[in-house]
C-alpha cells in the first residue's frame, strides 16, 4: 500500500469538488477565502483511489463501502438523508424501494446503490 495515506504520498492526484488542488488547501487560502466550504467535501476520485488501496490489502468488503461511497459523492446530502430514513424498518414500500434505486441508478449513475436498495426491497414488507 505504498500510496496510503493518499494526502501524504500522492496529494497531487487529490483535488477537491471544485477542482482546487488538495495542496492549495492551506490555513492562508482558507482566511483568504479562497477556499470554500465545498472545497472541504470528499471527491469520488478520491474514494475510489482508497478503494483500490483496500482492495490491495485485502478488505474487499470495505473496497465496496468505499465504492457505493463514491457513487453517492454527488448526490444531495438532503436526498441521502432521505433514502437512509426510508431504510428503516417498516418506512418504505417495497415499490418505494425499487423507485429509489431506479432514481440512484438513471439520475446519478449510483449501480451498485441501487443494487443494494433494490436487495433490501426484497427482504421489505
Amino acid at each position: 500500500m505504498p500510496d496510503y495515506p493518499l494526502a501524504e504520498n500522492i496529494p497531487e492526484r487529490l483535488r477537491t469538488p471544485t477542482g482546487l488542488a488538495f495542496t492549495d488547501i492551506t490555513l492562508e487560502a482558507v482566511l483568504d477565502g479562497r477556499v470554500a466550504l465545498e472545497d472541504l467535501r470528499v471527491t469520488a476520485e478520491a474514494l475510489q483511489l482508497q478503494a483500490q488501496i483496500a482492495a490491495s490489502a485485502g478488505r474487499p468488503q470495505l473496497a465496496e463501502n468505499l465504492r457505493r461511497a463514491a457513487e453517492l459523492a454527488d448526490v444531495p446530502e438532503e436526498r441521502i438523508l432521505e433514502i437512509y430514513h426510508a431504510l428503516r424498518p417498516g418506512r418504505a414500500t417495497r415499490r418505494g424501494l425499487v423507485e429509489l434505486a431506479a432514481e440512484l441508478e438513471a439520475r446519478y449513475g449510483a449501480a451498485r446503490c441501487a443494487a443494494l436498495l433494490r436487495e433490501a426491497a426484497e427482504l421489505a414488507a
